[in-house]
């Protein structure tokens, strides 16, 4: 059997100046809880334009802690949608807090204020909002709901690294936003996340969560709150802060290719420019993902998933929705459950198609990737449209 070079969903950027600061960290004698860690903290919080930055383990692990730190748990729930690429939902069962699925705006997909609006009930203590794929969620109807309620607004911007919203970068408008550097995001660290936020008294507690460090150690007593081993270690640090300083101009680099599909992408007839809200500025999309016609089902796009894989291209359903997921479905009352019940979810999640974005690629790969997904989307869907 011949082995065909794939085209990967993702490829990480590596340089010199990665090799420098790892090597630095390699060399020194502290390699978890030091300096480095500090560093990526205050240049990334400045980056995002926020106060604080707490470095953690996962954005799933952040957003738990952020939960734990506003004492949501059992009893309370958490509105947010089904809809989305890394799981920074289930730290919301994690947290023994019930997360409540509304749907979603059709065309951004991300978290409908309205349709979040329709499920807050009087044990509902946060909103959890997402940046889908890079494109922001409305965040001024989000605010309004929250304050008009009483209640925390979580953003995950785990997949919108440089997009903007009303002449404002994602990351600066919840109370906390989680970043997950985790592939494929654009400013990748293998594992790892950031919590940011402006709130001076939140980000103690936050830190104290996050783990016992070394200063701790020599302290006999016993907290009243038991702190996760959930930091990020020098090594992770310093990729991050290698990344973050070359991070624009990744960013860049992806938009020339985002162009570049646009272009191979005209050859579908009846196709779709990408959606851009109103209020949006600019989105940088964490992977390129199409939305497949109506005539395909989520078997199909599993078919053609495996025949651009055997064509040498990696793709992935964009989304699994959670309310979908094994776990929710066997849960009591589970909406998941209730099919439709969330429409623009379901409609979304059966047909989204994540093809590859990243700096690696060059205009003859996008060529033959359009060109690939083409062949297949007509093979198996009978000429049905792609929409992007």
């Amino acid at each position: 059997m011949i082995d065909i070079e794939v085209i990967g969903l993702s490829e990480p950027e590596c340089g010199a100046r990665e090799i420098e600061l790892v090597n630095a960290v390699l060399q020194s004698a502290r390699w978890s809880d030091g300096p480095m860690c500090e560093s990526f903290e205050q240049a990334f919080a400045g980056w995002c334009g926020r106060r604080h930055a707490v470095a953690v383990g996962s954005g799933t692990l952040g957003t738990w802690i952020a939960l734990r730190a506003w004492g949501i748990g059992p009893g309370d729930e958490v509105v947010c949608a089904a809809h989305t690429w890394h799981q920074v939902a289930q730290a919301v069962t994690l947290a023994g807090a019930t997360p409540v699925f509304a749907d979603i705006d059709y065309w951004s997909g991300c978290l409908s204020a309205g349709k979040a609006a329709q499920k807050i009930g009087p044990r509902t203590r946060a909103i959890l909002a997402g940046n889908t794929n890079g494109h922001p969620a409305a965040w001024g109807p989000l605010r309004r709901l929250a304050d008009a309620h009483g209640l925390r607004l979580i953003e995950d911007s785990s997949e919108a690294l440089g997009s903007r919203y009303q002449g404002r970068s994602v990351g600066s408008f919840g109370d906390v936003a989680v970043f997950d550097f985790s592939q494929p995001s654009a400013l990748c660290t293998g594992e790892g996340g950031m919590l940011v936020t402006d709130d001076d008294e939140l980000v103690h507690e936050l830190r104290y969560l996050r783990q016992r460090r070394v200063a701790d150690r020599s302290s006999l007593s016993v907290g009243a709150r038991v702190p996760l081993q959930a930091g990020m270690g020098e090594l992770t640090a310093a990729l991050g802060l290698a990344q973050l300083a070359g991070l624009d101009e990744r960013l860049a680099v992806r938009k020339r290719v985002e162009g570049w599909y646009h272009a191979e992408m005209q050859s579908f007839e009846g196709i779709k420019p990408p959606y851009l809200a109103e209020d949006v500025d600019e989105v940088h999309w964490m992977l390129y993902v199409v939305h497949l016609g109506k005539r395909f089902t989520g078997s199909a796009r599993t078919q053609m998933i495996d025949d651009l894989r055997a064509c040498g291209v990696e793709t992935a359903a964009y989304s699994h929705p959670l309310h979908r997921q094994f776990f929710y479905m066997s849960a009591s009352d589970s909406i998941g459950r209730k099919r439709g019940a969330l429409p623009d979810t379901d409609r979304i999640g059966d047909r989204a198609l994540a093809l590859p974005l990243h700096t690696q690629l060059d205009p003859d790969q996008v060529k033959y990737i359009v060109k690939t997904l083409k062949d297949t989307a007509t093979n198996v869907g009978a000429g049905a449209a792609i929409y992007l």
